[in-house]
């Protein structure tokens, strides 16, 4: 008789990000010295709150992580949880939601990165962070069994986000207050 091996248990986020986020102020704390001019406390709230955006989010994309292997791992092949027929298969909920979760991404574009100045390049931002996403849910879902699956619409829909939120804050900088304190933020 065959003895089966089957393991099945949950990782929750801050097994993860709590390591994320503690290596991430090492590296800021790194990156400040190694700058030649100092930043300024505008700029820390800056890079602090972008930090904390980006682990917010990869809790919302990736956790908890249900690992599923051997006798109880889910039996539908990886790939065919991969959607790739765009628009026609969208629910309109979860993709609102997706442009919601990178409008801030594209808020934040123009302060960490002065010489992005069009939408192309801050479309092509939210394109990389989000295909990182879908293909580290893939990868995920292939070694670990999780239940995630990935989506062309997740992509087109986080785009669309970061798109959303860049052209806020171009519109936002038109006024000359505005763009007088948007330069004491900027890195």
């Amino acid at each position: 008789m065959e003895e089966s091996m089957s393991i099945m248990f949950s990782i929750e986020s801050w097994y993860v990000l709590v390591p994320m986020f503690i290596g991430g102020v090492i590296l800021l704390m790194k990156w400040r010295k190694e700058k030649e001019s100092p930043i300024s406390f505008q700029q820390y709230v800056v890079v602090i709150s972008f930090g904390i955006y980006l682990l917010s989010v990869i809790h919302l994309v990736f956790f908890p992580i249900d690992v599923n292997i051997g006798d109880y791992a889910n039996q539908t092949p990886w790939y065919k949880t991969i959607n790739f027929i765009p628009v026609l298969t969208i629910d309109v909920f979860t993709f609102l939601l997706n442009i919601l979760m990178l409008v801030p991404f594209g808020m934040y574009i123009p302060f960490l990165k002065s010489s992005v100045t069009s939408v192309k390049t801050v479309a092509k931002y939210g394109f990389m962070l989000s295909l990182s996403f879908e293909v580290l849910q893939m990868v995920i879902r292939i070694t670990l069994g999780s239940g995630r699956s990935s989506d062309i619409n997740d992509l087109l829909a986080n785009t669309a986000g970061a798109v959303i939120g860049f052209l806020i804050i171009k519109a936002m900088l038109s006024y000359r207050p505005l763009k007088r304190m948007f330069i004491q933020f900027q890195l």
